[in-house]
């Protein structure tokens, strides 16, 4: 069973949701972003998101830009960041790391080539991709390879989504289905809008996929709100702001400070 279905049975199986941190490969750089993994495990993480720097921003608020940016200037591409994940798979005593899902552009999926893409990020120990750029009338030829090599696709869809296109995404989405929160770019909000929780409701009467929300979660009260009706919460850009705040001081202790901060929303997950 791939690692995510496995997850989520797991999680079901104990009335728990899924809590997804999202990090950016290569910021501050390779051996940070292992540590971080690691300790995101540890630390109450379903699932962790690796987001592959992209130089064109898709959805990306300006945190998640700026860590792409980074990274990217310090050289870092695509077979670094399955490089590190493979070391970091071997490494890792068995079941001790929480699966490992690609954020990653359509553009280099498409460049790579989608079989080698999936079948290389499978081998390095990546269980699946969100590809936010891939519109569902264009993703029938990267579900199949997906499909061949046990490997999740996972889309998105929006508030401003329609209904009868939602049903389509949850058709092909595998693993899970990403529920953006917000209309617009990723970054923390103060709230998230009422609306979500009907729009949420409603989708999970379509489909029997996982459907977690992410864009704008960051405080536990966010956290205990979203887990009344997802399966999972995702956050991002609250856990890049703080590797960005760290970057004069040791990895260590901001490993430990992130891991500190995740910790809390986790425990608001399962409160």
């Amino acid at each position: 069973m791939n690692p995510i279905d496995a997850a989520f049975q797991k999680l079901r199986s104990t009335g728990h949701k899924a809590f997804i941190p999202f990090v950016t490969a290569g910021d501050p750089d390779l051996d940070a972003t292992a540590a971080l993994v690691r300790e995101l495990s540890a630390r109450g993480a379903s699932l962790i998101e690796i987001g592959v720097p992209y130089s064109d921003p898709i959805a990306d608020g300006p945190v998640i830009q700026a860590s792409y940016t980074r990274a990217l200037g310090r050289q870092v591409r695509l077979g670094d960041i399955f490089d590190m994940a493979a070391r970091l798979s071997a490494s890792a005593p068995a079941g001790s790391l929480a699966p490992l899902v690609a954020m990653v552009s359509y553009s280099i999926v498409y460049r790579h080539g989608p079989d080698r893409f999936v079948a290389e990020a499978r081998r390095a120990g990546f269980s699946g991709a969100i590809v936010p750029d891939l519109p569902v009338d264009e993703a029938a030829e990267l579900a199949a390879v997906a499909r061949r090599h046990d490997f999740k696709l996972i889309l998105l869809v929006t508030p401003t989504t329609p209904r009868e296109r939602a049903v389509e995404i949850a058709r092909l989405s595998t693993g899970f289905i990403y529920f953006v929160a917000v209309v617009g770019i990723t970054g923390e909000r103060a709230s998230i809008a009422t609306t979500v929780a009907d729009q949420v409701r409603w989708l999970k009467q379509q489909t029997t996929t996982p459907v977690c929300i992410g864009f704008g979660i960051s405080t536990p009260d966010h956290v205990r709100t979203l887990a009344a009706v997802a399966d999972g919460v995702i956050v991002g850009s609250a856990i890049v702001r703080r590797v960005a705040e760290g970057a004069a001081r040791p990895t260590v202790q901001v490993v430990q400070e992130i891991g500190d901060y995740v910790s809390t929303l986790a425990a608001a997950l399962k409160g």
